[in-house]
């Protein structure tokens, strides 16, 4: 884990690739806190995708299309980081983010994106697409669906998952 030079105080974004790119927002817990830096939860997951969206077609890529099932997982991902305050790909019960798309349902997932403590929609954008694993995930035209999920930690610090999928 590093901290992104222009953002001091953040923890850098980090990606796990399986040949292609995961997608997914972890969408904030009621239970955990309040919304997300004033936007309303479906808006900041649908934000993201359109981000990313829009990064892959300036490069040619084709949209991913969200799917509920990785967003899912990835909300579930996000939500167990904060719960249990911990940082890593790996899930609090030794999980990846193939395991856990596979409990969601969906058995094509390619790759993870993790970050922590970006604000918005935009910052967490900016952070992976600032970074060349997290830009090689959100590029890799092979993916075709991605979900999103954010929750918020009992400190306030948001953490965010984006999961991609092949089909």
């Amino acid at each position: 884990m590093s901290v992104p030079p222009s953002r001091p105080g953040r923890w850098a974004a980090l990606t796990v690739a399986a040949g292609a790119a995961v997608t997914s927002l972890l969408l904030a817990n009621p239970a955990l806190a309040a919304p997300l830096s004033g936007l309303a939860r479906p808006s900041a997951g649908s934000e993201v995708l359109r981000l990313t969206n829009h990064e892959r077609a300036k490069r040619g890529c084709p949209a991913v299309r969200h799917e509920q099932r990785l967003s899912n997982s990835a909300y579930r991902h996000s939500r167990d980081m904060a719960q249990n305050n911990f940082f890593s790909h790996t899930g609090s019960d030794g999980s990846d983010f193939a395991d856990r798309a596979a409990r969601s349902g969906y058995d094509q997932a390619m790759s993870e994106n993790i970050a922590k403590g970006y604000r918005t929609p935009a910052e967490v954008m900016s952070g992976w697409m600032g970074s060349t694993p997290h830009r090689d995930a959100i590029l890799d035209c092979a993916a075709k669906a991605a979900g999103v999920g954010v929750a918020r930690a009992k400190d306030g610090v948001l953490l965010w998952t984006q999961a991609f999928g092949r089909v």
